[in-house]
């Protein structure tokens, strides 16, 4: 589905155009054509491929999806891949975006994800200055503004992490707090793999030999890549500290289970005493002492009550009870 086509000159916005008319601007000088399609069906990139002359491996990754962030190029074009994580639940979605970038033309493709970048239009047809650095700048645009949006799906992990810890130091540790540390983990897993590869990738855009597309706006893409570089900090942290947790949260567990153990323990003692004495007195036999006894009886009941009193007292010291 096309969601816009926009022609842009010098830095300003031209006009929404028909995919029809893409070839009246590409050859244009100060130029550049950006598209957006989302889930497109079948035909709409072979469309878009004889319009820009895209290169075939490209096109196919991006009609199939499902691809490992990452920057190639393609002789003076890029073809950039981009994971976007959108919280939904407990669950953590994971859509993807293909960016193709030439010189005259972006083209965005969006599969599986509801987040759109209309902000981002926005944004870059706010700042004119910039945007004459063309298709380049709204890449580092649709790049920084993907990274961005990991923020708060971290910062979503880490207050889920932290309500976590305190179940299980508030003494609530359970089979579902330890499942949930799993579920935490796997989150944090799958952010990972929408930033590392994405860093690795990013050094070729901001250092040693940058595409001749990218030339002058190194500093931008450096600080796509520093944004990166303290996600990639941040998530490890927080695995190490799912690590921890659970840890910490198993000895806690048989700590408890041990305090169940003890408490029955306690308690069965408590009634084994009266027990005891009742199942001696209850034989039947014919000659037992104290049977004929008149205040055998309450004799008997007394010793229990003191007997188990005295067990509790002690239980109770001992932080059994």
């Amino acid at each position: 589905m096309l969601i816009n086509c926009v022609a842009y000159r010098d830095g300003k916005k031209l006009d929404d155009i028909p995919v029809s008319q893409i070839h009246l601007f590409v050859n244009e000088p100060g130029c550049f054509v950006w598209v957006a399609v989302k889930d497109p069906v079948p035909g709409e990139l072979e469309a878009m491929q004889k319009e820009f002359g895209l290169h075939d491996l490209a096109v196919e990754d991006a009609q199939h999806g499902h691809q490992r962030p990452k920057i190639d190029e393609y002789g003076q074009s890029l073809f950039v891949v981009l994971h976007m994580l959108e919280s939904s639940g407990e669950e953590l979605n994971v859509g993807e975006v293909c960016i193709f970038v030439g010189s005259n033309y972006v083209l965005s493709v969006r599969h599986r994800s509801q987040q759109g970048f209309v902000d981002v239009r926005k944004r870059c047809e706010q700042e004119p200055e910039l945007l004459r650095h063309g298709s380049a700048y709204v890449l580092y645009a649709l790049m920084d503004a993907v990274v961005d949006r990991y923020f708060p799906v971290l910062d979503a992990i880490e207050t889920e992490l932290e309500q976590v810890e305190d179940r299980i130091f508030a003494k609530q540790t359970e089979r579902a707090s330890i499942e949930a540390l799993y579920c935490i983990k796997q989150k944090l897993t799958t952010l990972k793999h929408a930033t590392e590869p994405l860093l690795e990738a990013m050094g070729r855009l901001h250092g040693g030999r940058v595409p001749q597309l990218c030339a002058g706006l190194q500093e931008y893409f450096r600080d796509v890549s520093d944004h990166l570089v303290r996600l990639n900090q941040s998530i490890e942290s927080s695995r190490d500290m799912v690590t921890t947790a659970v840890s910490a949260s198993l000895p806690l567990i048989t700590l408890q289970e041990n305090e169940v153990t003890k408490r029955i323990a306690a308690y069965a003692a408590l009634v084994a005493v009266p027990t005891l004495i009742a199942g001696i007195y209850g034989m039947n036999f014919e000659h037992m002492p104290e049977i004929q006894w008149e205040h055998g009886y309450p004799v008997s009941l007394i010793s229990m009550a003191l007997i188990d009193f005295y067990l509790f007292y002690r239980f109770r010291k001992a932080k059994w009870l």
